[in-house]
């Protein structure tokens, strides 16, 4: 019979606020053997299973959730595993408030079961214990290239691979993982989670190749010719969008890729330890209102700022942030300026940043994107003392792979045209999913993308 209702949604401790502001360890610690089995036995178990048809990547959730009540975990990560290489990844920083759990029978009463929560306790319990090697079926003898080892890449690799093909994933970067490494910060990210997920998907037989530049070493083309029978694109969205004011050449003015990049993949945080530095402001301003200027503002209070602001031209309301970001943010002393823009950065003698000049917005009538239109209050200017300012105003792709590839075809803001439901793009042969389709978008879009388009290329090879 299915359980009666239960509406008291087990919380994940956490580390203190006053504690974690101050260091780099994750900040949610995950469940106990005893909560995640409090947590699991809410599952009504429902026979439409609304939570997968909400999962980009279309994970059996009701099956791996019951596996866990009959404390099956082996059988819970053999669930996961056959729709999601990278649960560890997905069950930290997956939006499933909007996705699975949006779905699920008990949102509806307000408190939908944590299912990303216990999808990082089976992947925490599996690197306690002897990874499970997906199945691979017989080789087929087709060659694919993956370019680009994010989350979309990974995702593509695992899934070719256990087709049976033979894969070769191309990084760019000294390391795997893209911005699951450069881009999302140790404390909601672990790096050692990520490079657990890619020997994982080493273990299926991808062959990683770093240092790898697609554009530079080898074109698109090159790699056609020589021998790949498929090309999948998961290159991401690198390339920073600033905001084209006075003085944005300043220094101590960061975009949130360079910020991001030298704290996390460069551990700017422990130098001189490691040799990257990244300046540590004592007044910091970050402009933007996602995820990513959550990550930066809360990096610079590691780092040691005195105070932290987020400046963000809309209100709270229309923030595009996880609501449990914005709430950790807070919680550890961010400031939040909304309704304010920004008109110029201003210098000192020696060319250093010493304040951002701003002005003061109201909201109209929703734009395109469904949000409320931010429009200039007359005579609002007011100058911020800041040494340290972030840009975090979302990216494009960058366009070596579309200047080097003879006739792919991009949109105007140079994101590559691809079948939603294929990964298709102009160019026989080659398939592109993630952010160098979309532009910025979540982890777990990326991977549903990536796993449409390599069952399109599995088809495309045995035909």
């Amino acid at each position: 019979m299915p359980n009666p209702l239960n509406l008291n949604r087990v919380e994940m401790p956490r580390q203190p606020a006053e504690e974690r502001a101050h260091n780099f360890d994750e900040v949610a610690l995950g469940y106990t053997l005893e909560q995640m089995r409090e947590e699991a036995s809410r599952c009504l178990s429902c026979v439409k299973k609304n939570c997968t048809r909400g999962c980009p990547v279309e994970i059996d959730i009701t099956s791996f959730i019951t596996a866990l009540c009959a404390n099956d975990l082996p059988k819970a990560l053999a669930v996961i595993k056959e729709k999601n290489a990278l649960p560890g990844i997905c069950g930290r920083v997956c939006p499933q408030e909007t996705q699975c759990e949006s779905q699920c029978l008990l949102e509806k009463r307000g408190a939908p079961i944590a299912i990303g929560r216990l999808e990082r306790y089976v992947a925490d319990w599996a690197r306690k214990h002897p990874q499970i090697t997906g199945e691979r079926s017989a080789p087929t003898g087709k060659r694919v290239a993956v370019v680009g080892s994010g989350p979309a890449g990974l995702t593509c690799a695992a899934t070719l691979a256990q087709a049976g093909h033979q894969v070769a994933l191309l990084e760019a970067l000294h390391v795997a993982g893209g911005v699951l490494m450069y881009g999302i910060p140790e404390f909601r990210l672990p790096k050692d989670i990520v490079q657990e997920e890619v020997r994982y998907v080493c273990s299926l037989g991808v062959k990683l190749e770093l240092n790898s530049v697609v554009g530079k070493i080898d074109t698109v083309d090159e790699l056609l010719q020589n021998g790949y029978d498929a090309v999948f694109l998961g290159t991401g969205a690198g390339l920073p969008t600033m905001l084209g004011v006075p003085g944005e050449n300043l220094s101590g003015v960061y975009s949130a890729n360079e910020y991001l990049t030298r704290v996390n993949l460069m551990k700017a945080y422990r130098f001189p330890e490691y040799d990257t530095p990244v300046r540590r402001g004592q007044q910091v301003a970050v402009i933007g209102g996602g995820n990513v200027a959550m990550d930066a503002a809360r990096c610079a209070l590691r780092l040691g700022a005195q105070r932290v602001s987020i400046v963000y031209r809309r209100s709270d309301a229309e923030m595009p942030a996880r609501r449990e970001e914005i709430e950790n943010a807070r919680e550890e002393g961010v400031q939040f300026v909304m309704l304010s823009g920004v008109k110029g950065f201003a210098g000192d003698e020696r060319g250093w940043l010493v304040a951002m000049d701003c002005f003061e917005m109201e909201l109209g009538e929703p734009d395109a994107s469904g949000r409320r239109r931010p429009i200039l209050k007359v005579d609002s200017d007011f100058r911020l003392p800041v040494d340290v300012a972030v840009v975090a105003l979302g990216t494009s792709p960058n366009p070596l792979i579309a200047q080097t590839t003879s006739g792919l075809e991009t949109t105007s803001h140079g994101t590559l045209i691809a079948d939603e439901a294929t990964g298709r793009t102009n160019k026989k042969g080659v398939w592109a999913g993630g952010d160098v389709v979309t532009g910025s978008a979540t982890v777990i879009s990326a991977m549903g993308a990536a796993r449409r388009a390599a069952d399109d290329i599995d088809q495309y090879l045995r035909a």
